[in-house]
């Protein structure tokens, strides 16, 4: 190798080298972002037939507007009939995360032959957050007893037109945690 081979293969080493450190950085930055957001499942599912028990995004949309008002990051999860019963048709991730407002990272529709309540109570236990639902999740309490917590299952409905929830403020340093 030559003087004049070996001066450009370092510039180029040099460069990968400083390119991979800032990726690397921008990478760490981004989780510990998400490790600060405080996150609250919503049972999509169930929370959509709130109003008159027939299936309304509208309901879902006002929960996760209370949620982001609050300061909390909405993670809303559907089973995988949720956009047959409210559209007709299947609608994925990105679909309902566009209806909604919401980032696709906040937004999971579970496939088919999946049950929605499994998921949420599997996400809500590894990352320490609550779930908005009026569902007591009674055929899960023994794998999973934090149902029974207070707090845990933040209820809620409908009145008047508007949603209403309670035990969102009771939880709200316990409930942090990051998807």
């Amino acid at each position: 190798m030559t003087e004049q081979t070996a001066f450009p293969l370092l510039i180029v080493a040099a460069l990968i080298a400083v390119f991979l450190i800032l990726w690397k950085k921008r990478r760490g930055a981004k989780a510990d972002a998400a490790s600060d957001e405080s996150w609250v499942l919503v049972d999509g599912s169930n929370v959509m037939h709130w109003r008159d028990n027939l299936p309304d995004l509208d309901t879902v949309r006002q929960v996760v507007q209370v949620l982001s008002d609050d300061g909390w990051v909405p993670g809303v999860v559907f089973d995988a009939n949720a956009g047959w019963k409210l559209f007709g048709r299947y609608l994925h991730d990105g679909d309902f995360a566009r209806l909604l407002g919401l980032e696709k990272r906040q937004v999971l529709v579970v496939e088919k032959g999946t049950q929605a309540d499994g998921f949420l109570l599997r996400t809500a236990r590894e990352f320490g957050a609550r779930i908005v639902t009026s569902d007591r999740f009674r055929d899960w309490a023994e794998a999973h007893p934090e149902v029974k917590d207070p707090g845990f299952l933040i209820r809620g409905g409908m009145r008047d037109g508007r949603v209403w929830l309670t035990g969102l403020d009771a939880g709200h340093a316990a409930g942090k945690g990051a998807l």
